[in-house]
């Protein structure tokens, strides 16, 4: 691995969109017991059939810690990579590199700061050390040159591209005290563009309602093809998504991408509110002297965190009427892509879902 300080943009590198091809995904086995309750039993089955769904059409990495390496490898099938990492918890898309590629089919990573979502102003654990090494070593496990942005705080799920010069961003994450409080919008703005290869900014206002990321991007609203996203709603006003929403409709259906187009609006419902349960509660260790959640506190859920594989949309399901319905409308958008429904309330009790909990790696030139 050759560590760069130029910027991708610089040198010819874009940010792909995740319904472009990829080489594989990389995940990380969930074991931490303030996210993960009960020993993460129920979580480590639901990562497994997120990996599992995902590896029908490409290839899955799982990355695990020394003391869960036996388990994962007994819990995956043989054909799903297993690869003994040090973690801090298991959010893939927030630590593992962002990966860019030229016109030629290269692939590089960028090596962005991890905070654990806000560092000491209001992450959600300490130390994160060990998260903050994962880029440099996924880069080293692909031989793929990496450039360093540690001057930067920014996590994965905190930005979506179309791949030809878009990228949408939330003001409530990336203008957050805890991210990169000394920098201005415009810079902020500046450096997405440098590294990501961005020709246009959409910022939006606001995310998911209680998203603890201070509303990642990637729960709210995502691309499924040039000039198209979707958007997670709720028709039922008494409810304070309803006005981020709305928000957020209203500030797309008045852009244009990159490249002028009008961005069409697809509403994503949502299920109805999914609230911790005290036997949930129960199972989690505490942080700090601090209960990790508490008995019903409402989560972060949205159908918008899917993973496009090359072969699939993996979905998160809730047990709520709205699961069939959100399945149909993404059949409807991806109609040569398979709809895999994943049980997801055991990744979302740990803060997020399956995108979250997954990272793409774009197909390169051999």
């Amino acid at each position: 691995m050759k560590l760069l300080h130029t910027t991708p943009a610089a040198d010819g590198f874009y940010m792909p969109a995740e319904f472009e091809e990829h080489d594989g995904c990389f995940m990380i086995w969930p074991e931490r017991a303030d996210s993960w309750q009960y020993g993460g039993i129920a979580a480590k089955i639901a990562f497994a059939q997120v990996a599992v769904a995902i590896a029908k059409s490409e290839e899955v990495t799982m990355l695990a810690s020394l003391a869960e390496y036996d388990t994962a490898r007994r819990m995956l099938p043989e054909h799903i990579r297993v690869v003994e990492m040090s973690t801090d918890d298991a959010w893939a898309r927030d630590v593992a590199p962002t990966f860019v590629k030229s016109k030629d089919g290269e692939v590089r990573g960028i090596d962005w700061y991890f905070n654990a979502w806000g560092g000491l102003v209001d992450g959600l654990y300490f130390p994160w050390d060990k998260d903050n090494k994962v880029a440099r070593k996924l880069c080293d496990l692909e031989r793929l040159d990496c450039y360093d942005a540690r001057d930067f705080v920014l996590e994965g799920g905190s930005i979506h591209s179309d791949g030809q010069g878009t990228v949408m961003v939330t003001e409530a994450c990336l203008l957050s005290k805890g991210r990169n409080p000394d920098m201005t919008k415009e810079e902020i703005e500046q450096k997405l563009k440098d590294y990501l290869g961005a020709k246009k900014i959409i910022w939006l206002k606001r995310g998911i309602y209680l998203d603890e990321t201070n509303e990642h991007v990637d729960n709210i609203c995502a691309f499924v093809k040039p000039g198209e996203v979707v958007l997670a709603w709720t028709d039922d006003k008494d409810d304070p998504q309803y006005e981020l929403s709305k928000s957020c409709y209203d500030i797309l259906t008045q852009e244009t991408d990159a490249c002028g187009r009008k961005i069409v609006v697809h509403k994503l419902p949502l299920p109805k509110p999914i609230c911790m349960q005290k036997e949930e509660c129960d199972g989690l260790a505490w942080m700090e002297d601090e209960p990790t959640r508490t008995e019903g506190e409402r989560l972060a859920a949205s159908y918008v965190n899917f993973y496009i594989s090359n072969g699939a949309v993996v979905m998160p399901f809730f047990d709520d009427p709205m699961d069939q319905v959100a399945a149909g409308i993404l059949g409807d958008l991806f109609p040569e892509r398979e709809i895999i429904s994943i049980p997801a309330r055991d990744i979302l009790i740990g803060g997020g879902n399956i995108h979250c909990i997954t990272q793409q790696l774009p197909k390169r030139k051999r």
